[in-house]
């Protein structure tokens, strides 16, 4: 049996829910499509996601049929989630894109195809709602391939588009697709000889879809289900699988993480290679972790929404109970691949968050680190009683805390979102300290770090230049972790990154030596190295992307200049203008809101991460403590 796992990807309103009903209907799972609106469809299943229409966590569901085993990720289209998003990414055979015939490509649509171009995964483009009114065909497919890809190539035409009797008719397979198939050699040969056939084309057409190289279009409406067949039909027959066998070392991802009813971890796994049963023990790994686990349950994705007991196997994507260390991203296997990889830009804001009632201080930084457990970019921090949650946006501010309110029964209130600014090290110190009663400092530990600048992106690297075996194993923990408390909190209330914090000398004084020793001197030793190199305050910049009527480009520069963008030369083509440059996170924001007050409703914006830049300024102030400062409720 072959396996293939795609993902259902789209900007926010293009129909890639419905699409996915839909393509359960089609595909016998459930006997209805539902609807958005209606609350009843399989992957929102989340109360707030049916109250909202949105999806906010990715959802799995498989659909079997003869020689096939498909399994489905229905992915968030919000970009306030894109980091559910990113960890479906990385464990797809391919996926479809959705499109919407009316809104066309959309900033979320080219942020993610251009992902999908850069990672090599193969994408089928699904162009929904031409049963729509304002629909287009011709328009559209010139703005795919000018906005996404030349080398979109339509699978299909479109009669009565617009209406609801709209439907696709697909179109042969000839020569139209010579220019976007000119790649493979095989059937430029047969091609230039004159002897390609229409199987000469789809065999070739099959393989630059598997080699991301080309992106067939198809059209039709998940709301009428025109067009669906077809998709489902290019889905087996162009999209690479893999045969669904037990053999070979275990390789598997974790990219989900969820709580049960009793508070039971319940890790969802990408099956690359080997097997996976109850009982039987696992190896897992991440970046400085190693450890084994014996779970409890395995249940694989079959036919439908809800997982049945069973072996997993290379293709399956399955939920597995009793592993209670596990975290996203961990790689299940001996031989697993470590390398952390970053699809999408990490998060540029944060918030501070209270409780109401102060007494549930304690409850709110768990009920934080358990949400943190599946979504790990939210990152939740706490400094001197406050308690800090990075963000990509406002909406998830609001479901972050709609989730506080109703799941663990916390009313919270947050301040008012802020660019998350980071602390980079100036220069290189180091410095050593040891027991002095004489100095009042009553630790009983000696301790060496040296900080040194790393490269941009680099993150945090912990090394040591001293014998594992000259401390007992708990006092070696205490100054790592330790370290990293310690950089997280900065010299300016910001975390430092892109360093490299090196343990040059050790020793401990038995029997009085502990664990808090050693705490305690880390924290006294790093703080006077951070002191004596010096950090300066960076802040997060993007790279944007705006497209504007011509007429309004004056208006569009003058804006951009009062929010301290640097933009480029600016392009004009017919009526409309192109500029893009970089400018402060702490501005994409502004930007976004009044964008279409400048551009008539016409303009469209693409925001990325690009870097962190030396903030005007450079030291920054510290952080006020939060009795100083008013407090916003979200």
């Amino acid at each position: 049996m072959k396996a293939l796992t795609i993902g259902i990807l789209a900007h926010i309103d293009a129909g890639k829910t419905s699409l996915t009903e839909r393509l359960l209907f089609e595909t016998g799972v459930i006997d209805h499509a539902g609807r958005v609106d209606d609350g009843d469809t399989q992957t929102d299943s989340l109360d707030l996601e049916r109250r909202r229409g949105i999806t906010i966590k990715s959802a799995v569901v498989a659909v079997s049929t003869p020689g096939h085993r498909l399994s489905l990720v229905d992915t968030p289209g919000h970009p306030d989630f894109i980091a559910e998003v990113e960890r479906a990414v990385g464990v797809l055979d391919g996926a479809v894109l959705v499109v919407s015939a009316v809104e066309g490509v959309q900033a979320q649509t080219r942020v993610l195809m251009r992902t999908l171009i850069r990672l090599g995964i193969p994408v089928l483009v699904f162009v929904n709602k031409i049963d729509r009114t304002g629909a287009r065909e011709a328009s559209l497919l010139e703005s795919l391939r000018t906005k996404l890809s030349p080398r979109c190539a339509p699978m299909s035409t479109v009669t009565d588009i617009g209406t609801a009797s709209a439907q696709p008719v697909p179109l042969p397979f000839d020569e139209r697709l010579a220019d976007a198939l000119a790649g493979d050699d095989a059937f430029l040969e047969s091609y230039v000889a004159g002897a390609a056939s229409s199987m000469d084309y789809r065999k070739a057409l099959a393989r630059q879809v598997a080699a991301a190289s080309v992106y067939p279009v198809f059209f039709g409406s998940a709301v009428t289900g025109a067009g669906v067949a077809d998709l489902i039909a290019g889905v087996y027959e162009l999209l690479p699988s893999r045969e669904r066998r037990g053999d070979g070392p275990l390789d598997a991802t974790v990219f989900k993480i969820e709580r049960g009813r009793s508070g039971e971890k319940i890790a969802y796994v990408r099956m690359f290679s080997g097997s996976l049963a109850a009982r039987r023990p696992v190896p897992f790994r991440r970046l400085g972790m190693e450890g084994v686990g014996r779970p409890s349950a395995v249940r694989v994705f079959e036919h439908g929404v809800t997982p049945v007991s069973g072996e997993a196997l290379a293709g399956d994507v399955a939920r597995v109970w009793g592993l209670p260390e596990i975290q996203i991203g961990d790689r299940l296997g001996e031989s697993a691949d470590l390398s952390e990889n970053r699809f999408f830009a990490p998060p540029s804001l944060e918030t501070l968050v209270y409780p109401v009632d102060p007494d549930q201080t304690r409850a709110l930084y768990t009920a934080l680190t358990r949400l943190s457990e599946q979504d790990p970019l939210i990152s939740i921090r706490r400094q001197d009683q406050e308690i800090t949650v990075r963000l990509y946006g406002e909406v998830q501010k609001e479901v972050i805390r709609t989730t506080l309110a109703e799941e663990f029964g916390i009313a919270a209130e947050f301040e008012e979102s802020r660019p998350l600014l980071v602390e980079r090290l100036h220069g290189t110190a180091y410095r050593v300290r040891h027991p002095a009663p004489e100095q009042r400092v009553f630790f009983w530990a000696t301790v060496g770090l040296r900080v040194e600048p790393g490269p941009p992106g680099s993150g945090t690297d912990y090394r040591m230049e001293v014998e594992l075996g000259s401390l007992p194993l708990s006092f070696h923990t205490a100054i790592e972790e330790t370290v990293h408390e310690i950089l997280r909190e900065g010299l300016h209330g910001r975390e430092v990154i892109d360093c490299v914090v090196t343990l040059t000398d050790t020793a401990f004084y038995p029997p009085a030596s502990t664990a808090g020793d050693f705490r305690g001197m880390t924290r006294l030793v790093l703080q006077e190295a951070l002191r004596e190199a010096g950090t300066r305050v960076y802040e997060p910049i993007h790279a944007f992307e705006l497209e504007a009527p011509a007429s309004a480009i004056s208006t569009v520069l003058r804006k951009l200049v009062e929010l301290r963008a640097v933009p480029g030369e600016p392009g004009i083509t017919d009526d409309r203008c192109t500029v893009d440059g970089h400018l402060p996170a702490a501005s994409a924001h502004e930007l976004e809101q009044v964008l279409p007050a400048l551009t008539r409703g016409e303009g469209t914006l693409v925001t990325n991460f690009a870097e962190y830049r030396l903030r005007p300024g450079g030291g920054g102030p510290r952080r006020v403590p939060s009795s100083r400062r008013g407090r916003t409720t979200a």
